[in-house]
């Protein structure tokens, strides 16, 4: 709980009387939206994810990076690309995540772009599957100023673990994580943050409190467990939990699942944060990982001008309107991270 309350001060830190501000307007258009049905934008996003590469060294089945099944071309994010997004963005950015699809640290610029967003005084995260975790990587992301590092174990033994991280190695990725700590500690460094994120499905449920011991025993600062998004659920998977707690679906009557809850017509994430992907496409949320939705992209006009725009008020409008026949919110269940 220290460390938590240690990671959400370094947060409130990075604010200042402009931000403050800026999320005051993207909350007050929201809410107005919200009564009146008609889409209105105040402020500029106060959180974004922006996406390093779509290169992955491992095979997750669920994913598009580890089944190889994207239809948008794959590369590296360029640092002209990224320098015109902070540029435009620095000013009102609270929350900076360097992942989308693929593994940050494959990028060779990674950590520089961590120093220059860090400079910005933006808090930076990101989430990997830690197989580059080496000397020189923890290293460079220290001296960085990451302030988050999401590791992804999803198995407490190799079996359990490479059911799903396919081609993984969960020994390098534990003694990756014991590096970064132990290298924390030498350098008597507060950051980054570190949590464990257990995506629960069925062949591992049974190890969740075997995360929470061996998160302890390292010295990791949090665990997070997070429910898995199924592509085809509806007649059932060998991925979903047998504790219905850990599931986003839910038997029905019929005999086949359902995400639990019903889909709303509105949705937060449209007024305070977006995706950009690694050539500049913008793109509502994480749930778009093939960027169908492509609202614009930043290295042919100014966020604000995208943000703003005619594309993205039709966009909020048509979620105001009918949200559930926006192909990728059939799938959303927004807040289903279960908090350690």
């Amino acid at each position: 709980m220290h460390q938590n309350l240690r990671n959400h001060f370094n947060y409130l830190q990075k604010l200042n009387g402009s931000k403050v501000l800026n999320a005051g307007k993207l909350l007050s258009s929201y809410q107005i939206s919200k009564i009146r049905g008609k889409a209105r934008i105040q402020g500029m996003p106060t959180a974004i994810s922006v996406e390093p590469t779509t290169a992955c060294n491992l095979r997750c089945p669920e994913c598009p990076s580890g089944i190889r099944s994207f239809t948008r071309p794959t590369g590296n994010l360029s640092s002209h690309t990224f320098n015109r997004v902070l540029d435009d963005l620095s000013d009102y950015l609270t929350y900076l995540i360097f992942y989308f699809q693929g593994e940050p640290f494959i990028h060779p610029k990674f950590s520089e772009m961590v120093a220059a967003a860090s400079k910005r005084n933006i808090f930076t995260a990101t989430s990997t599957n830690g197989h580059f975790l080496t000397e020189e990587n923890c290293e460079k992301i220290l001296d960085a100023g990451l302030d988050q590092i999401i590791i992804s174990i999803d198995g407490t033994s190799q079996e359990v673990y490479e059911s799903y991280r396919k081609e993984g190695n969960l020994e390098k990725v534990l003694a990756g994580a014991e590096r970064l700590v132990s290298m924390k500690k030498r350098k008597k460094a507060k950051r980054p943050h570190t949590i464990f994120q257990f995506l629960v499905v069925k062949p591992n449920e049974s190890q969740i409190p075997d995360v929470y011991a061996l998160a302890k025993k390292m010295g990791i600062d949090e665990v997070r467990l997070k429910t898995a998004q199924i592509y085809d659920y509806e007649d059932g998977s060998d991925l979903i939990p047998e504790q219905e707690k850990y599931s986003r679906y839910k038997l029905g009557k019929d005999g086949k699942y359902h995400i639990k809850g019903n889909v709303e017509n509105h949705c937060w994430k449209m007024w305070h944060s977006c995706v950009i992907t690694w050539d500049g496409k913008v793109v509502p949320c994480c749930f778009d990982k093939d960027a169908h939705y492509v609202l614009g992209n930043i290295q042919e006009k100014s966020f604000r001008e995208i943000w703003e725009g005619p594309a993205y008020q039709n966009f909020r409008q048509q979620l105001l309107r009918s949200r559930s026949e926006i192909e990728m919110c059939k799938n959303c269940t927004e807040g289903t991270t279960i908090w350690a």
